[in-house]
C-alpha cells in the first residue's frame, strides 16, 4: 500500500480549520453570542398551533401578533402547514408569577389577531433564573472534568505526548462545533450539548484506533522516523476510518431528513461532528503527537550535548528532528564521538605495549 503523506499538508489543513474558527466567533460575536434555548436562558417557552382550517397564518404574521408582547421570539416547528410555532420569553427576574402572565399574555395577543378558537396550546415549559444558571455552570464543569479524565486515560494508555493530542484535537472539535451553532444561530438547549458530548466520544475513540496503529509500528518500523510511522499508521487506518464516518453520517442523515424539532437538531450538530471528528483524528492530533515527538528528541539531543560538553550544533538539532535510525535507538552524536575516543585510546595503548615488548627483545 503507497503511503499518503498527510503529514505534507498539516500546517495548511490546521491554518484553514483555524481560521473558519475564528470566523465563526467572529460571526457568532456579531450575532450577540448564542441562540441559548429555555434550558439555558430563564424564561417561558410555550408551543402554539393555529387551527389551518380558521386562519392561515405564517410566522412574520404571529411575529406582527405579538409585537406588544415584549422580548418576544418566535420559530417555526414541523411543515409549515401545520402551522405550529414556538414562542419563548426571556425571563427579567422582577415580575411575579412571570411564567402565567406571559403566557396569558400571549394565548390573548394570537386570540385577538386570529380568534380565540383558532389557538391551541400544545405545550408550556418554564425555567426559573436559578435553575438555568445551575445547569449552565454545571454543563461546564462537567465538560471540564470529561476533558481531564480523558487525558488521564490516555496518559495511562500511551504516553503524555499522545494524551496531549488526543486533547488538542477534542478541544479543537468543541471549538468548532460551538462556532457552527453559535454561527448559524442553532438553539442551544440539552440536546445540542448531548451532541457535542457524542462528538468528543466519536472522535476519540478515532483518534485512538489511529494511535494504537502507531505505537505498533514504533515497533515494527524502528529503522524510520516517526513522521513516516505517522503517515504509514494513518494511511493503514484510513479504510477504517472512511467507512465507520459514511456509516455514522447514513444513520444521522436520515434522522436530520425525517425527524423534526430537538432531534432534527441533534442530527445535525451529529452531521457536522462526525465530519469535523474524522478530520482533526488526521490533520490535528497526529501532527500535534509529531510535533511532540521531535521537540522531546531536539530537548534530548541538547541535554546529551551538554552533559558531554559538545557543542549544540545545528546538525544535532536537525538529525533529532529528523529522527533518523540512529536517534531512533539512542545514540547520539556525542555517543558516537565518545565511541571513536575510547577505540582510538585503546589503539594507542595497544600500540604502546607491542612497542615495549619489541624492545625488550631487542635488548635480550
Amino acid at each position: 500500500m503507497k503511503t499518503i503523506r498527510f503529514s505534507k499538508i498539516r500546517f495548511l489543513m490546521l491554518s484553514l480549520s483555524l481560521a473558519i474558527i475564528a470566523g465563526g466567533a467572529i460571526g457568532t460575536f456579531l450575532q450577540g453570542g448564542f441562540n441559548l434555548g429555555i434550558d439555558f436562558q430563564a424564561g417561558l417557552s410555550i408551543r402554539v398551533a393555529v387551527d389551518p382550517t380558521k386562519a392561515d397564518v405564517d410566522i412574520e404574521s404571529v411575529r406582527a401578533a405579538l409585537s406588544g408582547v415584549l422580548g418576544a421570539q418566535v420559530q417555526t416547528v414541523g411543515n409549515e402547514e401545520a402551522q405550529q410555532f414556538v414562542v419563548r420569553v426571556s425571563d427579567p427576574g422582577d415580575i411575579a408569577s412571570f411564567s402565567t402572565v406571559a403566557s396569558r399574555d400571549i394565548l390573548d395577543s394570537l386570540g385577538d389577531e386570529f380568534g380565540e378558537d383558532a389557538i391551541e396550546e400544545l405545550e408550556n415549559s418554564f425555567v426559573g433564573p436559578r435553575f438555568s444558571e445551575d445547569l449552565t455552570q454545571n454543563t461546564i464543569v462537567l465538560t471540564a472534568l470529561a476533558l481531564t479524565v480523558i487525558l488521564m486515560y490516555i496518559w495511562f494508555r500511551f504516553r503524555l505526548g499522545y494524551a496531549t493530542a488526543a486533547i488538542t484535537a477534542l478541544v479543537h472539535d468543541v471549538a468548532f462545533m460551538l462556532v457552527f451553532i453559535g454561527t448559524f444561530q442553532i438553539e442551544v438547549s440539552t440536546a445540542t450539548i448531548a451532541a457535542v458530548l457524542t462528538i468528543i466520544g466519536y472522535s476519540l475513540n478515532d483518534t485512538i484506533v489511529i494511535f494504537d496503529r502507531i505505537r505498533e509500528n514504533e515497533m515494527i518500523m524502528r529503522e524510520s522516523g516517526f513522521e513516516t510511522i505517522t503517515n504509514a499508521s494513518i494511511t493503514q487506518s484510513l479504510s477504517r476510518t472512511v467507512i465507520t464516518s459514511l456509516t455514522t453520517l447514513l444513520a444521522v442523515t436520515a434522522i436530520y431528513i425525517f425527524a423534526t424539532g430537538s432531534v432534527q437538531l441533534f442530527a445535525l450538530n451529529m452531521i457536522v461532528g462526525v465530519l469535523i471528528g474524522t478530520f482533526s483524528s488526521i490533520f490535528i492530533a497526529s501532527p500535534v503527537l509529531l510535533g511532540w515527538q521531535r521537540s522531546v528528541r531536539r530537548r534530548k539531543a541538547r541535554k546529551d550535548a551538554q552533559r558531554h560538553g559538545a557543542p549544540i550544533s545545528a546538525r544535532t538539532a536537525e538529525s533529532a528532528k529528523a529522527a533518523t535510525p540512529v536517534a531512533q535507538t539512542g545514540i547520539t552524536d556525542a555517543d558516537k564521538q565518545r565511541a571513536i575516543e575510547e577505540i582510538s585510546r585503546r589503539k594507542s595503548a595497544s600500540s604502546g605495549r607491542s612497542s615495549s615488548r619489541a624492545k625488550r627483545k631487542k635488548k635480550k
